[in-house]
């Protein structure tokens, strides 16, 4: 049984499971905005770490058991939340990790692997960009990141609700069934210190100096999945992360939205997890 585990990093705690051995490759799962790490399914980690991965998920600050701050007013920056992977990876006593990072999860990814690369063994950048909002990578036109000023965060069955409907509205055909969706929901609602601030925070918390000018820096093997229904990330992201990262590789997965791998694509996207963590090179 996977226990969660509370860690002190950097003044505050976080909240961390692993799967596999410790002695085995670390891999550390990076989650997207305003997500919990619920959202990495446990049978997908496990699977990981069947594939002879140490496997490390953690609730980013707001998100989940970690600590909390009001709605709308974070004292942090995104080059603290890429702090934060470092300090759970630090309190593990890992020294260099495989990262696998999920839209915000993957500029976080690059950040770590363009300002402290020797941490990073490699890249995996899911559903994610060089610089959402850019002039010339603008964001889709659905599920733009922002929440309904009359949602009520402060009630479960309300909550459940929206996150369900984001996740269809944000997802493709393969997208889980909403029961399904509804019990991930639930777990997320009452794992949550603060579902408000989890779902807003992020998303107005301040950001740190743009890395898109330095990601030919970047010399570790890096993996780029992306959905080809992405909607709020279109396929112009995807294609600009493979031309400005040297020597990268572009896997596209069919039918799969901006979300979460569903379990219709993992056989998919773990062999090309673990067939990346495996390369000491950039491909030719």
């Amino acid at each position: 049984m996977v226990t969660e585990t509370m860690m002190p990093v950097d003044g505050i705690e976080l909240c961390v499971e692993t799967f596999g051995e410790p002695g085995d490759p670390a891999l550390l799962l990076i989650a997207g905005a305003a997500s919990s790490m619920d959202w990495w399914e446990d049978e997908f980690c496990r699977r990981l770490a069947a594939g002879g991965r140490f496997v490390i998920r953690y609730d980013h600050r707001d998100t989940g058991r970690s600590t909390s701050y009001p709605v709308g007013a974070p004292p942090y920056s995104d080059v603290d939340l890429a702090h934060d992977a470092l300090g759970v990876l630090d309190a593990l006593g890992v020294h260099r990790a495989h990262l696998v990072g999920l839209s915000m999860g993957g500029l976080i990814a690059q950040r770590l692997a363009v300002e402290r690369p020797h941490r990073v063994l490699s890249l995996v950048l899911m559903s994610s960009s060089p610089g959402p909002g850019d002039d010339d990578l603008p964001l889709g036109d659905t599920g733009d990141g922002t929440q309904d000023e009359e949602d009520d965060w402060s009630d479960r069955r309300a909550s459940v609700r929206s996150i369900v409907t984001t996740a269809r509205r944000l997802g493709g055909p393969f997208t889980a069934e909403e029961p399904q969706l509804r019990r991930l929901a639930e777990r997320v609602f009452d794992r949550t210190q603060d579902m408000a601030a989890s779902q807003t925070n992020h998303y107005c918390c301040a950001g740190g100096p743009p890395v898109r000018s330095r990601l030919g820096e970047i010399t570790v093997p890096t993996l780029i999945l992306h959905g080809t229904l992405d909607k709020f990330l279109p396929g112009a992201h995807a294609r600009a992360l493979r031309a400005e990262i040297p020597g990268s590789r572009l896997v596209w997965l069919e039918g799969v939205g901006h979300e979460f791998p569903p379990a219709a694509v993992w056989n998919q996207v773990i062999d090309e997890i673990i067939d990346q963590a495996g390369r000491r090179t950039q491909p030719a």
